[in-house]
């Protein structure tokens, strides 16, 4: 099954869900709200920003659609609201030529303010490949990211896994 086709893929089509996941901040809480529900005050303090900023990004995201409440509790006089994303995976059109692939950019800005780690590896290899040894290529690395995808368990540490494989505009 492809993204396209999987009912819990939320298919980003209006130019308010687009501005929604634009943003980098947004971009972080949905990554948050990938291993399950969390509050405004969660989020804020997982993400190290304002209690006032995590609020104003989430309802930016509960308005285009990508995040809702799936829980409500009452502690002392206040109700807190639990946010999770509306579906699993996120699915953005293909940019036009020229135009950013703005999850990409996201990625990279997170591997830039990674800490330091022996648990960060990062490559950037050249080849030559003839179209046969490319899609075989590519289906490997397809294979392994659905291997990564399998052995996830929630409770261990988030790990992510930013991967371009293209062929470039040889000049």
């Amino acid at each position: 099954m492809t993204a396209s086709e999987d009912p819990d893929s939320i298919h980003i089509q209006s130019d308010e869900q687009l501005r929604a996941v634009a943003s980098h901040t947004r971009h972080r809480i949905l990554r948050v709200l990938r291993d399950g529900p969390a509050t405004i005050t969660q989020l804020a303090e997982r993400l190290g920003i304002a209690k006032g900023s995590s609020n104003h990004h989430v309802k930016v995201l509960a308005k285009a659609g990508l995040v809702a409440v799936v829980q409500t509790r009452k502690v002392g006089g206040v109700t807190e609201q639990y946010y999770a994303m509306t579906g699993r995976r996120i699915e953005l059109p293909d940019p036009g030529p020229g135009q950013p692939e703005t999850l990409m950019r996201h990625a990279l800005a997170d591997i830039e303010a990674a800490p330091p780690s022996d648990q960060k590896r990062m490559f950037l290899k050249h080849a030559r490949l003839s179209p046969a040894a490319w899609e075989e290529f590519n289906n490997r690395i397809t294979a392994l990211v659905e291997e990564l995808h399998e052995a996830s368990d929630p409770s261990q540490p988030a790990a992510d896994l930013f991967l371009a494989f293209y062929r470039p505009k040889d000049l």
